[in-house]
């Protein structure tokens, strides 16, 4: 089969022939509809020193089924999503807060340690697994199982109510599928870039305002200004950028919460001990999170049909949208359809 994967020798992404998976007695194999490309593709240093598929947004159909798979809600044919930790128990207390600290320490990243899923076929733990809602449009929902989902666990974990406001810093595409639950949740929404063609992306998809935090210097006190002088009742940051965790507070009401979601390289220095216990505001943080939180999303998803604005590719364009993407080219999701 086909699969694009990352060659460490040359340093580059190739699309080469590899042998076909077959999955374990737990595992499904999956025939891929799509996958797409995320930001954290882009990150090299966590692969090993040998070819690995990349991909860790992905969707298809279930072609086979492990013996201890059998009898657990899904069928030959399905149509599912994924997540993308693999090895894991499923079961600790550990898995119950983010599979990455399972207990066994067999847990592994699909498209970073091992291979992912910008292959015609991946295996996948059956415990990752959800079927899909028929409503859902497969070609535009690979990205649902990582930016999606992480947009949607952040949102919901606001505690907002209807009618309140949420910032959320940085458009790209978690940020436009946060705008997007947010509107249907009931939120107002304001959108905060530097960039004008996304913030332009977050007015498309609902946006009730946007500020470019970079050319207009006063935005922190438009944004108070906008609500009813006190800021914003929670800020989630999609961003990886350290400067727009910096901004956040500034946005941000008495008490307002900050939702920390985007992985900054340093740590978040702005934060002090004085700011917290006398509440100026407070911070929760989510993510892809765990198998078991995935069915409210994706119900949600496809009640309100929330789905992304992409472009189609082919596999063998995967080094080309890797290329575009480190480039700053790419503005929609980058999907391969198999």
């Amino acid at each position: 089969m086909k699969a694009g994967q990352w060659d460490p020798k040359q340093q580059k992404v190739v699309v080469n022939d590899i042998p076909k998976p077959s999955p374990s007695p737990t595992q499904f194999l999956v025939k891929i509809q799509s996958a797409s490309l995320c930001h954290s593709d882009l990150i090299m240093d966590m692969r090993p020193d040998y070819p690995v598929t990349l991909g860790h947004e992905g969707v298809g159909y279930i072609e086979a089924i492990g013996p201890q798979a059998e009898g657990k809600g899904f069928k030959v044919g399905d149509a599912i999503g994924f997540n993308y930790f693999i090895g894991c128990c499923f079961e600790c207390e550990g898995c119950m807060i983010h599979n990455l600290r399972c207990e066994t320490g067999n847990q592994r990243l699909q498209g970073f340690a091992v291979d992912g899923f910008f292959a015609e076929y991946a295996v996948v733990d059956w415990q990752n697994a959800v079927v899909l809602p028929s409503n859902l449009d497969m070609s535009k929902t690979a990205p649902l199982f990582c930016a999606g989902i992480t947009s949607f666990h952040s949102v919901d974990s606001c505690e907002l109510k209807e009618g309140q406001w949420l910032a959320v810093i940085g458009c790209g595409g978690l940020g436009q599928y946060a705008i997007q639950y947010a509107k249907a949740m009931g939120y107002k929404v304001i959108g905060l870039d530097i960039n004008d063609s996304q913030l332009e992306m977050a007015k498309k998809v609902g946006a009730d305002a946007i500020f470019n935090s970079m050319s207009n210097k006063n935005y922190a006190e438009e944004v108070k200004k906008l609500t009813d002088g006190k800021g914003v009742h929670a800020a989630a940051v999609y961003s990886a950028s350290n400067a727009a965790y910096a901004g956040a507070p500034d946005v941000l009401r008495t008490g307002g919460l900050l939702m920390v979601i985007g992985i900054a390289p340093k740590p978040l220095d702005f934060i002090t001990t004085f700011d917290l216990t006398t509440g100026r505001y407070r911070i929760k943080a989510d993510s892809t999170s765990i198998p078991q939180r995935m069915k409210k999303a994706v119900d949600f998803t496809a009640k309100h049909s929330i789905q992304p604005d992409v472009d189609f590719n082919k596999i063998e364009d995967l080094p080309r949208m890797v290329a575009d993407m480190h480039a700053g080219k790419a503005e929609k999701r980058q999907v391969v359809i198999f």
